[in-house]
């Protein structure tokens, strides 16, 4: 969904290599550098590529097919499950309660030591990066209630830390519309992977009473047994072709 917005495609190290340099001529890959270990052993590493990525969800405008999906929801009821981190479902019009951010969002910190505090927004955070090692400079993200580092409440590989507790909510509510409609629910997947298949088991659990479901998917967009439809094309054209059949039908 994020690619069609200009973000980077982080699948595969190739991909994500393109994207940060810095990080190829470290052997470095997406799974090794988004690992809560980094923010105990070298937090300059670690804010380096989540510092970064935070300016880069913030200045980046989500493209057109989120126009798409907000225009739908406000004739049908609608709710958001995304394993995205960047916050653009509510950039876009989407009401917070109605977005279940199932890995959190970069847009929250949190306490490395979970000491209590809680979750806090991540508003007038700016790290400082050095572009040509990706690596942080300056004074690095600091918890509220103890002062000890803070990091993206966001859940990472490997993550026992993840304080959910500001993700949970719009989960459970998530989860409970679900049930509200599940004998009529059709559901709109883009561009959901298996190499971590969170919201494509969502997906199909979701559907499975209606075999409703229309996977958009440039890479893997096959549907198992008939249970929906796989279109093999990006996310905002798809979005948009959809938008102009159901508006002429």
């Amino acid at each position: 969904m994020g690619v069609d917005s200009g973000l980077p495609d982080f699948r595969g190290g190739e991909g994500f290599w393109r994207a940060y340099p810095p990080y190829a001529r470290l052997g470095l890959r997406f799974e090794e550098l988004a690992d809560p270990e980094h923010f105990a052993d070298d937090p300059q590493l670690a804010w380096g590529f989540y510092g970064h990525r935070l300016h880069l969800y913030r200045r980046t405008v989500p493209h057109s097919g989120f126009a798409v999906l907000r225009r739908w929801s406000e004739r049908v009821p609608t709710s958001v499950f995304t394993s995205n981190v960047d916050g653009h479902f509510q950039r876009a019009g989407f009401p917070a309660c109605d977005v279940a951010e199932v890995h959190g969002s970069i847009h929250h910190l949190q306490c490395l030591r979970l000491c209590g505090y809680g979750v806090w927004p991540a508003d007038g955070v700016d790290v400082v990066i050095d572009e040509d090692t990706m690596r942080a400079v300056g004074e690095l993200p600091r918890c509220p209630g103890c002062g000890g580092l803070a990091r993206p409440a966001i859940l990472m590989f490997g993550d026992f830390g993840w304080d959910d507790s500001h993700a949970a909510p719009a989960l459970a509510r998530h989860a409970d519309w679900l049930k509200a409609h599940r004998s009529g629910v059709a559901v709109v997947e883009i561009g959901a992977g298996t190499a971590l298949p969170t919201v494509r088991r969502r997906s199909e659990l979701a559907s499975a009473a209606t075999g409703a479901l229309v996977r958009i998917n440039v890479r893997e967009p096959e549907v198992r047994h008939g249970r929906g439809i796989g279109i093999p094309a990006p996310a905002a054209a798809t979005l948009a072709a959809l938008d102009v059949a159901l508006t002429t039908r």
